[in-house]
């Protein structure tokens, strides 16, 4: 693969830039469409062989792997009218766009594969779901941390759906940090401790040996600190309350 598109350079497509940067070896050319026309500029000036286009026809032209990185409601007026030659690649990161829609939109023979690449890729550390499977795409991924295939969208959707819940956790680890300085602990102090308690629980999750359940029970003493968080307030209710909540965003991406 020899030149990649973004057309829509945002986090995601600013993270796949630089993880495709770094670590040195030889990479290939990159072509950025001018939405996003800061970003874009500042990548062209960080990275050799980074070029901003005119347009997004640009893009496709110059480009043998086409990633599409708009915003789900700003895909038709992005890519509407563009001319795509079948031997093309695309790359869908839009959550909730079907590849049957998006093949209507572009009218291309070319193959369409979705991906859930997270801003990770920039440390080469992110597992991408990809679907289907391709050569071409798990190779671009597994460079960048990892390529997981699975064989349908409707599996997809239910990793796009897990996806959603990362927010949600930055948001827990504010309120503990809020919880703190509520009781007195200085904000600045608060914030280092609970970014350091859990940047250790990130590291745990790198062994790969202990299922996630075992994680926590070996986390937690009998009758100990962590037991009475984890029954008291992730109790049954919360834990359906969670669960229904990704049943409601799993229907509406499907």
């Amino acid at each position: 693969m020899q030149s990649i598109g973004i057309i829509g350079v945002g986090e995601i497509g600013q993270a796949v830039v630089e993880g495709l940067r770094s670590g040195g070896g030889a990479a290939p050319e990159v072509f950025l469409s001018p939405r996003g026309a800061r970003t874009a500029a500042g990548l062209s000036e960080r990275f050799e062989g980074v070029r901003v286009c005119a347009d997004n026809q640009e893009v496709v032209d110059r480009s043998e792997v086409v990633i599409i990185a708009v915003r789900r409601q700003d895909h038709h007026g992005a890519l509407a009218g563009l001319r795509w030659d079948d031997d093309k690649i695309v790359i869908s990161l839009m959550a909730g766009v079907a590849t049957d829609d998006l093949r209507r939109t572009l009218g291309t023979g070319a193959p369409i594969i979705r991906a859930i690449p997270l801003p990770a890729v920039r440390e080469r550390r992110s597992t991408t779901v990809t679907c289907p499977s391709h050569p071409v795409v798990d190779s671009l991924f597994e460079r960048l941390g990892g390529a997981l295939p699975v064989p349908d969208e409707d599996t997809f959707n239910v990793f796009s759906a897990l996806t959603g819940t990362l927010t949600a956790h930055y948001a827990y680890l504010a309120t503990l940090t809020s919880w703190a300085t509520d009781h007195g602990i200085a904000s600045d102090a608060a914030d280092r401790y609970v970014r350091s308690l859990f940047r250790n629980v990130g590291r745990s999750l790198s062994d790969e040996t202990r299922p996630l359940h075992q994680l926590a029970a070996d986390h937690e003493t009998p009758r100990g600190n962590n037991e009475r968080i984890r029954t008291t307030w992730f109790d049954p209710a919360n834990t359906a309350a969670l669960k229904e909540a990704l049943d409601g965003l799993l229907a509406q991406l499907r």
